[in-house]
């Protein structure tokens, strides 16, 4: 870490190089970056309005993943647990997961502002404005969701907190970039994936299905900013950035081993920590975080032997073929249709509560005519209260 200083528990001191740059160049800039800039702008919405917080959520079972996809399934550690040990694991396990999304946003959010400061070009910094505001968006949906629906919070996991502190500290202005948009987030839009895909809950399907219809944008500006400027590097300047790919790929993919969860539960840590980097699921899971960090690296150009050794070591060299475009299309089409969903189920309990209302307002009408006819029969002598009066 380069000069990271921890002045508290909650707080994080991170002294930051580089320059900051102005332009005084208002040209239109590249078609491609302002169309996304206006497509960021399009795309804001408000977490309040669109998610349906009001959702019950059991703490104990937020995700709702089935039994054989959690990580430790199938260990020996797992096998000694009885039922409420396994649901008191699922909240931990979920409240970790989202703990992490919840820093790695807060430190999306603050590299984004870094490079609205030290990118050279305005297009780059309108676009980037609009993720600061979608990182923020971000950052408050996960927190409400840990404080509201789980009731428990992890601090950040180490390898994120280093590769962010590496990102940050770099004076060079689009590591920020590689570190966050290409790493980070591409990682981040994998194991977002995996998760909407896996839970059978509406809410966090909501939150993760909203939250990557904008990370697919963020991933598209740094594919579309770091080609460019890649392009222009001399091979050592590319060399020193393939070396930080390859530390940063590591970095993330041991991020996922939950250490602390296992900790904090009293687990046997041999026996967890070999399961995870052994076991088949979790092998599994680690392949299909690399499905958008892979071709992204390829695309931007660093694509030299070292990158392509370190992803071939870990078994993730195919994934150098995923249609990163495909991938993220799918994203925003499984938000849109999430929309689509709920906007026709919104229109199906107006529609019953309209038929309802008719029905009671028929009702009283009918009611009231049948007071009237009654009503209008003339009272004898004989139907006179006991005191004499009508």
């Amino acid at each position: 870490m380069h000069g990271a200083e921890h002045t508290a528990d909650d707080r994080w001191v991170l002294p930051t190089a580089g320059d900051t740059h102005f332009t005084w160049n208002y040209d239109d800039g590249r078609d491609r970056l302002l169309s996304l800039y206006q497509k960021g702008k399009d795309k804001q919405w408000d977490s309040t309005a669109r998610i349906a917080w009001e959702t019950e959520v059991d703490p104990y079972d937020a995700l709702g993943t089935p039994e054989n996809t959690l990580a430790l399934y199938g260990s020996r550690q797992y096998a000694k647990l009885n039922e409420r040990e396994r649901r008191e694991m699922r909240r931990h396990m979920a409240s970790w997961e989202f703990s992490q999304f919840l820093h790695g946003e807060q430190g999306a959010m603050i590299c984004s502002a870094r490079i609205v400061e030290s990118v050279p070009d305005l297009d780059s910094k309108f676009y980037a404005s609009t993720q600061v505001m979608d990182e923020a968006r971000h950052a408050e949906i996960f927190s409400r969701f840990l404080k509201e629906k789980i009731g428990m919070e992890y601090p950040i996991n180490s390898h994120l907190k280093s590769l962010l502190g590496d990102a940050l500290s770099d004076s060079r202005w689009d590591m920020p970039y590689l570190g966050m948009q290409v790493l980070i987030e591409g990682l981040a839009l994998a194991a977002f994936g995996i998760l909407r895909d896996k839970t059978n809950k509406p809410l966090p399907k909501q939150i993760l299905a909203y939250v990557m219809q904008d990370e697919a944008r963020h991933v598209a500006f740094g594919r579309l900013a770091l080609r460019d400027y890649y392009a222009e590097l001399t091979s050592k300047e590319r060399a020193e950035r393939e070396e930080f790919v390859v530390e940063g790929c590591h970095l993330m993919r041991d991020r996922f081993r939950m250490q602390e969860v296992w900790e904090n539960l009293g687990f046997d840590m041999a026996e967890c920590m070999e399961y995870m980097d052994k076991g088949p699921r979790m092998q599994a899971f680690r392949s299909r975080l690399f499905t958008r960090i892979v071709p992204c690296v390829k695309d931007i150009g660093l694509w030299g032997p070292a990158v392509k050794k370190a992803y071939a070591d870990m078994g993730v060299l195919d994934m150098a073929k995923s249609d990163l475009l495909a991938l993220m299309a799918s994203d925003e089409a499984q938000a849109e249709l999430l929309d689509r969903e709920r906007r026709e189920q919104r229109e199906r309990e107006d529609r019953e509560l309209a038929d309802r209302v008719a029905e009671v307002d028929e009702a009283i009408t009918v009611g009231a005519d049948g007071s009237s006819d009654t009503g209008s029969t003339p009272m004898t002598g004989d139907t006179a209260g006991v005191d004499g009066t009508a």
